[in-house]
């Protein structure tokens, strides 16, 4: 589409809009006669004579406008634009290959419209007025939403309109007007089929078939326990005599070591036994240390104590006996000191024993309150310890006569904490019908009444923490694990969503309430 011709050929013509070459102005500044003039001619109608086509393969067309570099304060007067390039007077030369940075001013009525734009120096021509330079720029760079005005701007130009906004921003682009052919209206396109809605739609009833299934499998093929706890072992400590409990500071939920003092009990009939043992043992020593001084002094008569118990009641007297009568009493005395000491060591033991002393590295599940000097009696239970070591924490589930034969030492089960999501594996370690073999706590006694249930322990394959005994807990036992894990994973993924729909609804209510009550 490109014409070839060299630019030193005189005989070359090309024609152009509205008149020759010569007729073009160099510089709006200079001489705005020819702006005039141009406007005149658009505003009269003059309508297209010839295209011309050159070095830039685009129709030009000639339009009053200025071009404003960017660099530099100067303004050229347009002579002719396209989509390609425009032609402006310059009053000094530029090389070719030259860039520059500038933008058309072009009047459109009483609009100035402004298009940005870089462009490149093809060649520089003495005017044909003898005054400055005519210049041919090639547009290198433009925007394409500046592109698309200037082209409205040449159409319109085209049509033998003078440029106008109104009819820039029109339904239709300004053209040269043609003979219409009248043809049928064609009938609306039809909507492309959204494929995306039934792609989605395909994705939630499969989504609703798997949770249903999932559910379904769970309830009915799953073996469900009537309840279950994790538990733990429990070792209770009792009063070893009557008395008044001592002051502690344990509550449920305290961690307490190995040999750790927990409390005593302070038993007063005991403390008194043991103060008239050690007084009766206190007067036998004395007593024999007279009897012995008196024989060994060589006396002939020893003043000799009817009774070596001062405690028993009868009234104290004494005789004076000869000193082989003396030495025999001396072997009872001694009989009766050794006797004496023996029941203060008993004493003692027992006042030792109402020291009470932790276990074992246990959690306090229940602690008798000291407030007030509570009085107890032997045998009453004061504490309650579990055991917390990583064997010990189980979960205990009982499951009826009916499915118990379903049950084998070593079977999977998945267990699910009360505020847990993931389901633990866990393995049954023994099924049995005597659950008070090893006392657990953690299960309310009025669950193990029921007489058509057996109790199963499970080892999980997680350490639970301590502080879930006695929390009840979700069990189900799978024959067969993979479908198991599948239906379990699905189920708490659902109860997830929907806990945290809830959680959201939650939090919406409240803050409405506050604003409501705000208001």
């Amino acid at each position: 589409m490109t014409d070839h011709f060299s630019n030193d050929d005189p005989k070359r013509h090309e024609p152009t809009l509205g008149g020759s070459r010569a007729r073009r102005q160099p510089d709006a500044v200079a001489d705005s006669g020819s702006v005039d003039h141009d406007s005149v001619r658009l505003t009269r109608g003059d309508r297209l004579q010839h295209e011309r086509r050159d070095e830039r393969g685009y129709i030009r067309v000639t339009l009053p406008f200025r071009v404003d570099l960017s660099d530099s304060d100067t303004e050229l007067s347009g002579n002719d634009v396209s989509l390609g390039g425009f032609s402006a007077h310059s009053r000094h030369a530029y090389q070719p290959g030259e860039r520059i940075s500038a933008s058309l001013l072009m009047m459109a009525g009483a609009t100035e419209l402004i298009v940005p734009l870089k462009a490149e120096c093809l060649r520089t021509t003495p005017s044909a007025r003898g005054e400055g330079y005519d210049v041919s720029f090639e547009i290198t760079e433009i925007e394409p939403q500046h592109r698309e005005l200037l082209r409205q701007i040449i159409r319109s130009a085209l049509s033998g309109r003078s440029p106008n906004v109104e009819g820039l921003i029109g339904g239709e682009d300004p053209q040269t007007p043609r003979k219409r052919q009248a043809t049928r209206a064609l009938p609306p396109a039809r909507p492309p089929k959204p494929m995306g809605r039934y792609i989605l739609l395909f994705a939630a009833i499969g989504v609703l078939v798997l949770v249903g299934a999932a559910t379904a499998y769970r309830n009915f093929m799953l073996i469900e326990p009537s309840f279950a706890a994790v538990t733990a072992p429990r070792i209770d400590v009792r009063a070893p005599s009557p008395g008044i409990l001592g002051e502690h500071e344990l509550v449920a939920g305290d961690q307490v070591e190995r040999d750790q003092l927990l409390t005593n009990v302070v038993n007063s009939e005991l403390e008194s036994d043991l103060i008239l043992a050690e007084a009766a043992l206190d007067y036998n020593n004395r007593l024999l240390d007279n009897l012995r001084e008196h024989i060994e002094n060589g006396m002939q008569e020893v003043s000799l104590a009817n009774s070596a118990q001062p405690a028993s009641g009868d009234t104290m007297t004494f005789e004076s006996v000869s000193p082989e009568i003396a030495q025999a009493r001396i072997d009872q005395f001694e009989t009766v000191r050794d006797y004496e000491s023996s029941r203060i060591a008993a004493l003692e033991a027992r006042m030792a024993s109402n020291d009470i002393y932790s276990p074992c590295d246990c959690l306090v599940a229940w602690a008798l309150s000291s407030a007030d000097g509570v009085y107890i009696n032997e045998s009453e239970r004061i504490m309650t310890l579990i055991r917390t070591d990583e064997d010990d924490v189980l979960v205990e589930a009982l499951v009826h006569m009916n499915d118990i034969s379903r049950i084998d030492p070593d079977q999977q089960a998945y267990v699910t904490l009360a505020n847990a999501n993931q389901p633990i594996r866990a393995r049954v370690r023994n099924v049995a019908l005597d659950v008070e073999r090893q006392p657990r706590a953690g299960f309310p006694s009025w669950v193990r009444q029921q007489q058509n249930v057996a109790s199963v322990l499970l080892v999980p394959e997680e350490p639970l923490p301590a502080e879930s005994v006695g929390q009840p807990v979700d069990v189900r036992f799978t024959e067969a694990p993979l479908l198991g894990a599948a239906s379990e994973r699905i189920w708490q993924g659902v109860r997830t969503v929907i806990q945290f729909g809830d959680d959201i609804y939650r939090a919406a209510m409240e803050d409405n309430d506050e604003v409501t009550d705000d208001s």
